[in-house]
């Protein structure tokens, strides 16, 4: 088993039915050598508590769990001497005690042999279950490379930096996303969160993600590219009818910036912002030591639900001068909750810190909630954080969280 390290900061690993000698597949590190020691110390702590009894008390119950216990933790090869050496150990205390009758001897070997029998075949089950969990995530992983690929790292004068978690156990994709494409219209960014869970919402993903790479390239402003992903999403709620027709919208940003590889305007050296906001948090810029949230003048409703109403999308702008950092999140990081149901603030939580480059300051965001909820993950998190300048730094000083 060979491990990397995956563009959304996780783990990935290459799996071979052939290879795999632990059912579990999870037990790693000090602590996964100190628990596969448990059936050895089972067996050693029954023959001492036996030795020290005298015969008096007996404890098969120890002798039994060892290859239970080995069959969850370990190889079939180990599950099998483990039981071994169980059934010998028991077989020769029971010799010892000339007072132990017969037949009762007889039992507790019996009884360990045939839980030992049993632990096989419990750890041939988990085996065959490894392997099949492993497919299922080399399956995962190439449909998360395929709809959310890595973004190159540095545009220009620009650099970028992504982080995907999903909140459901051993999935790589949910309904979060990102895109970045380089576009005749400049650089142009999309981060948003799909309505719902489940492979409903990776196929609505694969859906806004694949419009917005064709709109990206085709549409001449960004408002354009938003009523795209809007209407593609309409059809698809057509197609499915009920409740995804009804009840399906996706929250989304929008980014542009024009003329991203091109040397910026003369003077203070700042580029423009350009956003069309779709009922997404507003996205969160870093620039000279303050915190702003850039919220949008005017609400605007989700991708989808344009069957409530059409108003023309606004797209608003800003200036991002050399040094300023972006951020862009979906409602995963600032909906995590303590366990005192308080919310994560990011405009907050960044106050009083110092960022060399935005992949700390997504190394950072990821770390400081998972501090925060006690490490439990409710909802799916995409990140994407922008800097203007391929070495640019941000020290945070205060968080104002007001509009910028």
């Amino acid at each position: 088993m060979r491990e990397k390290t995956g563009d959304n900061g996780n783990p990935l690993r290459r799996h071979s039915g052939k290879h795999v000698v632990a059912p579990t597949g999870v037990l790693g590190g000090r602590r996964g050598r100190y628990v596969r020691l448990v059936p050895a110390a089972l067996i050693v702590l029954g023959t001492l508590i036996e030795l020290t009894a005298a015969g008096d008390v007996t404890v098969s119950a120890l002798f039994a769990a060892a290859p239970v216990v080995a069959a969850a933790l370990q190889s079939a090869r180990a599950t099998l001497i483990t039981g071994i050496l169980a059934t010998c150990a028991i077989a020769a205390l029971s010799r010892f005690y000339e007072g132990m009758a017969g037949l009762e001897s007889e039992a507790r070997v019996l009884t360990v042999v045939t839980v030992s029998v049993i632990a096989m075949g419990v750890n041939a089950i988990l085996r065959r279950s490894v392997t099949e969990l492993a497919s299922v995530r080399t399956v995962a992983e190439a449909v998360q490379l395929a709809v959310l690929p890595g973004p190159p790292t540095r545009i220009g004068d620009l650099a970028v930096a992504t982080h995907y978690r999903a909140a459901q156990a051993d999935a790589r994709i949910g309904g979060d996303f990102y895109a970045v494409e380089e576009t005749p219209h400049g650089l142009r960014l999309l981060l948003g969160d799909v309505r719902g869970k489940g492979l409903g919402a990776v196929r609505a993903v694969v859906i806004v993600v694949g419009a917005f790479r064709e709109a990206a390239e085709q549409e001449a402003t960004l408002a354009g590219v938003a009523a795209r992903l809007d209407k593609a999403l309409q059809r698809e709620g057509k197609r499915q009818r009920g409740a995804a027709e009804s009840e399906g919208f996706t929250t989304a940003v929008l980014v542009e910036i024009p003329d991203a590889t091109q040397p910026p305007d003369p003077g203070d050296g700042s580029r423009t912002l350009r956003l069309v906001n779709r009922g997404h948090p507003g996205p969160i810029l870093l620039d000279d030591g303050q915190v702003s949230v850039l919220e949008a003048a005017v609400p605007a409703l989700p991708l989808g639900m344009t069957e409530l109403g059409v108003w023309p999308d606004r797209t608003e702008e800003f200036r991002f001068p050399p040094g300023a950092f972006l951020l862009l999140y979906t409602d995963g990081l600032s909906e995590a909750r303590d366990e005192e149901g308080a919310f994560y603030e990011p405009h907050a939580r960044l106050a009083g810190r110092h960022f060399p480059g935005p992949d700390r300051l997504l190394g950072m965001l990821v770390e400081d909630v998972a501090a925060h909820t006690g490490g439990t993950a409710e909802d799916d998190m995409a990140l994407l954080a922008l800097a203007h300048g391929s070495d640019s730094s941000v020290t945070v000083r205060s968080g104002k969280g007001q509009p910028g």
